[in-house]
Parts: structure tokens; C-alpha cells; sequence
């Protein structure tokens, strides 16, 4: 890996951390650093975030770890935001964040006078498409520039090209993308009044859309709909991860994982999935072939590679999501021949787990033989956080998830 200064190593796997446990799980699994929000000044105010104590306590956790803590303070703020953002960038300094993620020049000033030791990392909510823009960032005192994801590796490989080498560039390499420029999109607040340029998309893309002629109120007709419905705004989920020696070539030092707002399964797989891709790259050797297969085990759209090789086709029909498995048990513990789960979706005696564990291969194992924690036989482990007893040969890590392939697939 390269160095660009101390304690810091490039290229890089960013992953998202809605809270403490998803937290973990990036880690868990792989991730060089994360990317999280407070309570407030987040693109992202669904998921949990971080109260000031627990951004202390999650900085400290990373840091003895080794990894960096990203705090997003992106959204584009009002007047009342900016009267209160100086007290909170003050907060996260004394937290220990190793960058703030900004979109605005105004809240890029203030970071700089209050926190001049934290990184400045520009937002893709600002929209940088040219050499001319991240040159001028990085001389405003900018470190790093989210570039938009509406570049392809060509125009990327420019402004590589056309940038102080010591200009760090991030880009996105998987995840739900917005129909707009940058996630600059003004739907939700027209629909519901939530702003999504302050933290509260509500998604308005992924609703389901019909055409209504004007003198004929309540008949909708349908727009290329198949059989879950009709999604004409909705963007196909991007998928990189065969794509990342051609990402290095290009110049791209932090790979973006998206979903501060999904599970902690999904940061789990998805982390585990691209430490091993950014790994194979980084040696010069074939993407391992589980890699693809783990990325169809979450929750996703379509895949596509977005606007890297070109315009994206046209295909915006899209269903809903994809979900072929489900996380049922964590591993708690493993001794003389015995599993120690923590249950989190039912399943039966018979069943065969595939399980992910950091930096492995999946691997599949067959729950012949359950208990209770009393030691009694059990049909089926069907009580939400219910310890269970499997009894295996396979050694199974502590922190391991088991999942299974769902029935409708």
C-alpha cells in the first residue's frame, strides 16, 4: 500500500456506520476507515448516528483499531445551521474525528478556524466534475474531494492528472444511487416537505409511479410495469468490485461503500466483499470469485457500474429490491465442538447456514444437532435473541453471521 503521510496508507476501503454496531461490523470485516454523522448536519438522519459521547467513545474504538472516523456535516445549511454548527465542530475536534466530510465554503471556513487539525474532505454533495474545482479546494485547504458520480474513470484518470499529487481523491464504488446530480435532488421536499439537501430524504425515487391523464381522476396506467410495479425514477444500485484495479489506475485513493442507513449485515458483507477485491487488486491477482457471489447476497437493486465506462443505459424499470438471504444467528462463542448463537431470525433444526466470517471465504454448515441454553433439544430457535446451542465440528469464529437463503428464492 502506498503512504501519503504518516499513519495514513492509500488506497483506502471506506465504509459507512450508522451506529456503534454497524461500527463495529466495518471493522469487523475490513474497513481502513468509516464515515458517520452526529445527531445533526448528516445527508442521513435515519439511521441512529451519534450522540457526542458515542462519537467519543466510536473515535477511540477506531482509533485502537486503526482506523479513521469520517464525520459528515454535509448538508446544505440555512442560517439557523450555521449559528449552531460551530459548536458542534467543536465537539467532534475534541472527539478526535480525523476529517469532516463538508459540502458548504462557509461551514469549510469555520472547520478550518475552530479545527484546524482536522481534514477537510469535500463532499460529493458539492458536485466537483473538473480538474479546475478540486484544484481550487485543495488550495482553499482541502485534503481530500469526493468527486461526483456522474464522472467516468476517463475524466477521473484528468483530474488526476490535473491535481496536486498530495489531493486525495474518493469515489463511490458501491451502493444506492440518487436520480439527480450528486444526491442534489429536490423531490422529497416537494412531496412531503422533507428536505433532502438537510438529511431527510424520503425517497420519493423509489415510490411506485403511474401516469393519470387529467379528465379520467383514478385510472393510473402504468409505465413499463412488471409485476411488483413501476419505478421510473429509480437509479440502478452500483457495483464495482470488479472494476477496482481500473479505479487505481485512474488515481482514486478512498473507495466508498454507501448505506449509513442499512444494516449492519450489509456493512458486514459489503466491507468483507470489497476487502478482498481491494485486496486481489492491490496484488495483481483475479478478483476471488466469492466476491461477486457476496454482494448477491444483500439487499440490493440491479447492479450497475454507473457512469464510469459511459452514459448508463436507459433502463430505469427496475422491481424492487433484491433480498436472497437473511442473517439468523451470530456466533457468540465456540468450544469443544459447540456454537454459542445469539438468534435473529427463526430456523430449524436441519437448515444449512452459510456463514461469513471477516476475510474467509463463505462456507456452509448444517444445523443438524440445536439446543436451548438449558441443554434441551429444539425443533426450531424461534424467539427473537434466544442463545442456541449448535453443535458442529466447524469451528466458528466469535462475531461470525449465519444466514440463510430465503424461500422465495
Amino acid at each position: 500500500m502506498i503512504s501519503k503521510q504518516s499513519g495514513t496508507y492509500l488506497p483506502e476501503l471506506l465504509s459507512p456506520a450508522g451506529d456503534m454496531e454497524r461500527l463495529k461490523a466495518a471493522i469487523q470485516f475490513g474497513a481502513d476507515a468509516v464515515y458517520l454523522a452526529g445527531k445533526e448536519f448528516g445527508m442521513r438522519s435515519a439511521p441512529l448516528n451519534f450522540t457526542p459521547a458515542e462519537l467519543a467513545n466510536a473515535v477511540a474504538y477506531s482509533h485502537s483499531r486503526g482506523v479513521r472516523v469520517y464525520l459528515t456535516c454535509n448538508i446544505i445549511p440555512h442560517n439557523e445551521d450555521i449559528e449552531k454548527m460551530e459548536p458542534f465542530l467543536r465537539m467532534a475536534r475534541d472527539a478526535g474525528v480525523d476529517a469532516f466530510i463538508v459540502t458548504d465554503l462557509g461551514v469549510m471556513a469555520m472547520a478550518q478556524r475552530v479545527a484546524p487539525e482536522v481534514e477537510i474532505h469535500i463532499s460529493t454533495q458539492t458536485g466537483v466534475a473538473n480538474y479546475a474545482a478540486a484544484r481550487r479546494l485543495y488550495e482553499l485547504g482541502a485534503k481530500r474531494v469526493v468527486l461526483a458520480r456522474e464522472l467516468s474513470l476517463e475524466e477521473i484518470a484528468n483530474i488526476r492528472a490535473k491535481t496536486p499529487k498530495q489531493m486525495e481523491i474518493e469515489c463511490f464504488v458501491h451502493g444506492a444511487m440518487c436520480v439527480s446530480v450528486s444526491g442534489r435532488c429536490l423531490l422529497s421536499n416537494y412531496f412531503t416537505g422533507r428536505d433532502g439537501n438537510h438529511g431527510d430524504c424520503a425517497q420519493p425515487c423509489r415510490w411506485k409511479y403511474a401516469l393519470c391523464e387529467e379528465t379520467r381522476p383514478g385510472q393510473y396506467l402504468p409505465i413499463d410495469e412488471d409485476k411488483d410495479g413501476t419505478y421510473i425514477l429509480n437509479a440502478k444500485d452500483m457495483n464495482m468490485s470488479e472494476h477496482l484495479p481500473e479505479l487505481l489506475e485512474a488515481g482514486v485513493d478512498s473507495l466508498k461503500i454507501e448505506g449509513r442507513a442499512k444494516s449492519s449485515y450489509y456493512t458486514a458483507a459489503a466491507t468483507n466483499a470489497y476487502r478482498r477485491a481491494l485486496d486481489d487488486a492491490l496484488a495483481g491477482n483475479p478478483l476471488t470469485p466469492w466476491v461477486t457471489d457476496e454482494l448477491d447476497k444483500i439487499s440490493h437493486r440491479q447492479y450497475s457500474t454507473g457512469f464510469y465506462f459511459g452514459r448508463p443505459d436507459q433502463n430505469m424499470d427496475l422491481g424492487s429490491y433484491v433480498r436472497n438471504y437473511e442473517v439468523i444467528a451470530v456466533c457468540k462463542s465456540y468450544q469443544n465442538g459447540v456454537a454459542v448463537l445469539s438468534q435473529r431470525n427463526r430456523f430449524f433444526r436441519g437448515d444449512t447456514a452459510d456463514v461469513l466470517e471477516p476475510g474467509k471465504a463463505p462456507y456452509c454448515v448444517k444445523m443438524d444437532h440445536i439446543q436451548n441454553e438449558d441443554g434441551e433439544e429444539i425443533h426450531s430457535a424461534n424467539h427473537a435473541m434466544m442463545t442456541v446451542l449448535l453443535y458442529t465440528n466447524t469451528f466458528i469464529a466469535p462475531g461470525a453471521l449465519l444466514r440463510i437463503k430465503t424461500a422465495a428464492t
